[in-house]
């Protein structure tokens, strides 16, 4: 009778399959990349059937219930079977899910556990005799719970289960989200609604929506969260918010995720009543000290504190005429004893310091390289200015071998359209790990750097500004979730291909529809180099509207720190364009190793995405192409408006793939795309035309408003903003 249902039931499936062409749901997008239908392909449904007849799971704790639940949603909607969890049967092609050390003793000689981190796991295909068993096993919880996700995601992509033979151990230590969120649920630099922590419930009330996030999360192998913003409010370490920290904490716990906060320098002097937050005053240490073990009796793995000191007026050791060193080695020092860790933002710069803002950070910390405590990591965003659209890779990548350095990369998009432009940012971080340092010779990638290989290095991060907010779908745009997702993956593996990311989540998220997925892929893989075309070509960077950073502003020149002021950055004159970094300049490219040093100051080595970041080149500048340095400007902004057309085009034929909701989301947000786009070309182009006096190049289209227009656009509520630090 079992077998007379199932047949029945696939009659019934390969019906609708027939009559029905294949459209795949997002749904509001709450779900993320964790929906599971009901598996499309009925040969391998079948398949999957037979070859997971039952599911051995070893008893635990919270982690291993979470297991449970997630393999009762997940094999339950993929094979649209209540799953059966039983004891270990030899008669029956079972899933097998313990511990090594719990595994069925027939098992054991399976499997090579050697080398494998308390997070990895393995996943293996065994035969033995005429049965069938997918394994997968761990030496932790944790591991199990990461293995059972990469299980869910393989069978969600459609992948064999004959041969399995996968061994996984993530290749970063601290892998985390740092939410810029604030106490009163405002989000700096936030596009997709308030902070998802509501600190006026907690800790009585427990969103459902802390529980998705530690979820999806976990899913992508990111084992911790800052919750607060970098711009710190001491308020987050007194008694009344610890609580509420401890709260999220325990939700957190059973599925890896660590928290961490954001430490205020002067919170002895604001919430402890001491008259200085000196590092090397002993009644500031030992204040530290005490505040460090009253948050760890609490919570009792507490990740440690997040630091951004002396930047755009935030407190730190050089209000005492301290350096860096001393203020992150007195946190260090605090929580040592709980195995806890700092991670110290080398994000500085200062406006009494008339160097290049791009030189800055490298001056403050290299001199202390290896000074630091085992216990310190220092966090550097990808570029050397401020993450946008397209940065050479930070120069202390390459220039502080004896220090742990911990990789900053924004998925909320600042700079790159906010939650309304689809930007794949992977293919950006991608092209940064990708980066080679020289500091050992050829082969210093960025990522043997952040992954500790280079140097080798015991303590390793990789951290990410989030994109999360209270919209339904979490990103604002359904595209975002690629970001959040593709961090993640690259967090866990910092050398996987940006292409085979959104390949993974484009099947989780949508579908395995080859129609579907190679168009989309296409436009996701080419939008990032969209994106920098329409806004900063050619090197061109930080010329974005103050304050808020929507839209184009090169003409802004009256603010009071001259590295405020876009023109600081593009230096346009009738002479020409670009910012001199070689020896004739600022010299920021002594700061790099001499290979590549040599490579960017040489005009015919330069590569030319990075040519009016280190030159300041005349207007009529031969480019490779032998178009002047103006004609290329303005094809490069006519190509990046012209590529944001062949993604309508592209998302328009997809219309029978996508569910009509998330088709029309996307298309609107493409539109605005497409409008913005060519507000930046045009207004960018004819501010740059007051000095090179140059017609636009043919292959532009004439502009649609006048500069003077463009000019008197004002938009004092743009979502994200936050307070000018003087």
């Amino acid at each position: 009778m079992r077998h007379i249902l199932k047949v029945i039931k696939l009659f019934l499936f390969c019906s609708t399959i027939l009559l029905s062409t294949t459209v795949f749901s997002f749904s509001n997008g709450y779900d993320l990349w964790l929906k599971y239908h009901i598996i499309s392909n009925v040969e391998l449904l079948e398949n999957y059937r037979k070859n997971l007849e039952s599911v051995y799971l070893e008893d635990g704790g919270e982690t291993l219930d979470i297991i449970r639940k997630e393999l009762s949603m997940g094999l339950g909607g993929l094979l649209d079977e209540t799953v059966s969890f039983k004891a270990f049967d030899t008669a029956e092609n079972q899933l097998i899910v313990s511990k090594f050390g719990t595994l069925p003793e027939v098992f054991k000689n399976e499997v090579k556990m050697d080398l494998l981190k308390k997070e990895g796991y393995i996943i293996k295909s065994i035969k033995q005799g005429n049965q069938s068993y997918v394994l997968v096993t761990a030496n932790s919880d944790l591991g199990l719970l990461y293995g059972t996700f990469h299980l869910l995601r393989a069978l969600k992509m459609h992948e064999s289960l004959d041969g399995l033979d996968i061994k996984e151990s993530p290749k970063v230590d601290v892998r985390m989200l740092n939410h810029w969120d604030n106490l009163d649920r405002t989000i700096e630099r936030g596009y997709a609604g308030f902070s998802i922590w509501n600190w006026q419930t907690l800790p009585d009330y427990i969103d459902q929506r802390y529980i998705d996030y530690a979820r999806a999360n976990a899913s992508i192998g990111i084992n911790g969260t800052a919750l607060t913003n970098v711009n710190a409010n001491a308020l987050i370490i007194t008694p009344q918010y610890l609580e509420k920290v401890k709260a999220l904490a325990d939700v957190f716990r059973p599925y890896g995720i660590k928290v961490y906060l954001t430490a205020r320098f002067s919170a002895p002097m604001e919430i402890g009543g001491l008259s200085t937050a000196d590092p090397l005053d002993p009644e500031v240490i030992q204040w530290w000290k005490d505040k460090a073990k009253e948050i760890y009796k609490s919570i009792p793995d507490f990740g440690g504190f997040l630091v951004k000191a002396n930047s755009e007026g935030q407190p730190g050791p050089q209000n005492y005429g301290r350096t860096h060193l001393d203020g992150a080695n007195l946190l260090a020092d605090a929580v040592a004893p709980y195995n806890g860790v700092v991670m110290w933002r080398a994000f500085v710069y200062s406006e009494h310091d008339a160097e290049d803002r791009a030189k800055q950070a490298y001056t403050e910390f290299v001199p202390d390289d290896g000074k630091y405590r085992d216990n310190v990591l220092i966090q550097v965003k990808n570029g050397p200015i401020d993450f946008q659209p397209r940065e050479p890779f930070h120069p202390l990548f390459g220039a502080m071998p004896n220090t742990p350095l911990m990789m900053e990369f924004q998925i909320t998009k600042e700079y790159l359209g906010f939650a309304t432009h689809l930007v794949y940012l992977p293919k950006l971080f991608e092209e940064v790990l990708q980066s080679d340092t020289y500091q050992k010779g050829k082969g210093s990638l960025v990522a043997k750097v952040v992954d500790g290989s280079l140097n080798n290095k015991k303590l390793t991060g990789m951290t990410g500004v989030a994109n999360i907010g209270t919209d339904i779908n979490w990103t604002g745009h359904p595209f975002g979730q690629a970001d959040w997702y593709g961090f993640g993956r690259l967090a866990w593996n910092p050398y996987m291909d940006s292409k085979e990311i959104a390949d993974e989540w484009l099947r989780c998220t949508f579908g395995n529809e080859k129609q579907f997925l190679e168009p989309v892929k296409k436009m996701m893989m080419e939008s990032r180099e969209a994106v920098v075309n329409y806004m900063n070509p050619l090197g061109l960077h930080h010329i974005f509207d103050t304050s808020h950073h929507y839209g184009p502003g090169p003409w802004v020149g009256n603010l009071s720190r001259p590295e405020w002021n876009p023109v600081y950055y593009h230096k346009a004159d009738e002479e020409g364009i670009g910012f001199d970094r070689t020896k004739t300049g600022s010299d920021a490219l002594s700061q790099y190793a001499p290979e590549l040093e040599k490579m960017y100051a040489d005009l015919d080595t330069c590569p030319e995405e990075y040519l009016l970041w280190f030159h300041h080149l005349p207007w009529d500048y031969k480019l490779k192409s032998g178009r002047t340095l103006w004609d290329g400007l303005g094809i490069k902004y006519q190509e990046g408006v012209d590529q944001v057309r062949e993604m309508i085009t592209i998302w328009e034929n997809m219309k029978s793939y996508v569910d009509s909701d998330t088709h029309h989301q996307v298309s609107m947000l493409l539109d605005i795309q497409l409008k913005e786009a060519k507000w930046w070309r045009d207004a960018c182009m004819l501010y740059f035309q007051t000095f090179s006096k140059m017609d636009f190049p043919k292959e532009m289209e004439t502009p649609e408003n006048t500069l003077e227009y463009y000019k008197s656009l004002k938009f004092p509520y743009a979502p994200g903003i936050r307070p000018r630090w003087d």
